[in-house]
């Protein structure tokens, strides 16, 4: 992933908005943020790029702090350059600095997070993303983030913002936030780096809420009646436990409507890419050739977004009515999908939720 070059103003001719995505309410999405965000605010954190960048990270902290023999040091930089899962890679480290005894607290793990973190508070510099996503937060729209760090919240506290940060290990809050009722929280799928035996690096770490079928009802309700937007989100639709919280546990996804944000580096990979994700419900939107376009794109398409709400807006979109969201055929399927949901979460569903999560892409 390219990062962002404070110094260097890139203009790019003014781009189209999918009105399936603009005529929608705040409130009816689902706003799901990945290392590219965290990337475009703070590019002078080199663990905020990737996951491999963060990992790297990771071991030069370890490294400087004595804390994992030479040897291991050069085992794990060897195997971070290559092909392999690096959320294995990730547990392996962590296991390599924590106990004998196979229990995670305490260990030196947190102390290289809090190094490669350090200072979050002042290193945000660009915070044209982090204002429009407060602004979709204002009018009801959810967050949910793949990333460690808590530079959202942070952000948003500096504004007067209620933010707070919830990982899968607080059932309460976790059912909470997905029926609404934390407006300013954002759930952590991953954990947060502040609390390292909140990390959940591989499908064994989020077995209990797996198991948990109120808990698993209740993303698979989101996944079905929200419309979720990517934002950021290069590895995410590959991500084990992204997959088994909402894309492997919701059936008949042709019939959903989710959005993803990315980058067009390439004609062929990209309207190849949107041909497969149009099979998973997902539609794939390019914001530009270049990453440093995100930031403005998206305020753009927030302010589109926003500006339906306005009183003044009314008029504008009234002429547009025959081609909105709303037609009759739709709003009776969207009435018929919901009064599945209810029906199924009263029966508590039928079916079995798959342990074998599969790749997409």
């Amino acid at each position: 992933m390219d990062l962002i070059n404070p110094s260097r103003s890139i203009e790019q001719k003014s781009r189209k908005f999918l009105k399936s995505l603009t005529r929608k309410e705040p409130s009816e999405l689902l706003l799901v943020i990945g290392t590219g965000v965290s990337a475009a605010v703070a590019p002078h954190i080199p663990a905020l790029c990737s996951w491999r960048s963060c990992i790297e990270a990771v071991i030069n902290a370890a490294e400087d702090l004595e804390v994992l023999h030479p040897s291991d040091i050069g085992e794990f930089r060897q195997k971070v350059t290559e092909d392999r899962d690096l959320l294995v890679l990730a547990h392996d480290i962590i296991r390599k600095m924590s106990p004998r005894t196979g229990d995670t607290k305490p260990n030196f793990f947190q102390d290289c997070l809090m190094e490669v973190f350090d200072n979050l508070h002042s290193q945000i510099q660009n915070p044209m993303l982090f204002d429009a996503i407060l602004q979709l937060m204002d009018q009801g729209t959810m967050v949910l983030t793949t990333n460690y760090d808590n530079l959202l919240e942070i952000f948003g506290q500096q504004q007067g913002k209620p933010m707070e940060s919830i990982d899968l290990k607080c059932k309460e809050k976790v059912v909470q936030w997905a029926r609404g009722l934390q407006k300013y929280s954002v759930l952590h799928i991953h954990g947060l780096f502040t609390d390292p035996c909140g990390l959940v690096l591989d499908p064994s770490g989020y077995k209990d809420v797996m198991h948990d079928q109120d808990l698993m009802e209740e993303f698979q309700e989101l996944y079905r009646i929200k419309s979720f937007v990517f934002l950021g989100c290069g590895e995410t639709l590959r991500d084990q436990i992204f997959q088994a919280l909402f894309l492997y546990s919701v059936q008949d996804k042709v019939d959903l409507e989710h959005f993803m944000l990315v980058r067009k580096d390439s004609h062929d990979h990209f309207y190849k890419l949107q041909a497969e994700m149009l099979l998973h419900g997902i539609k794939i939107v390019s914001y530009g050739d270049c990453f440093e376009y995100m930031p403005q794109y998206f305020r753009d398409l927030v302010a589109q977004i926003c500006r339906r709400r306005s009183p003044d807006s009314s008029a504008a979109d009234s002429t547009n009515l025959s081609i909105g969201t709303a037609c009759s055929d739709c709003v009776k399927r969207k009435q018929d999908e919901n009064g599945d949901v209810t029906e199924k979460r009263i029966r508590k569903g039928n079916g079995t939720f798959s342990t074998n999560v599969q790749k997409i892409l």
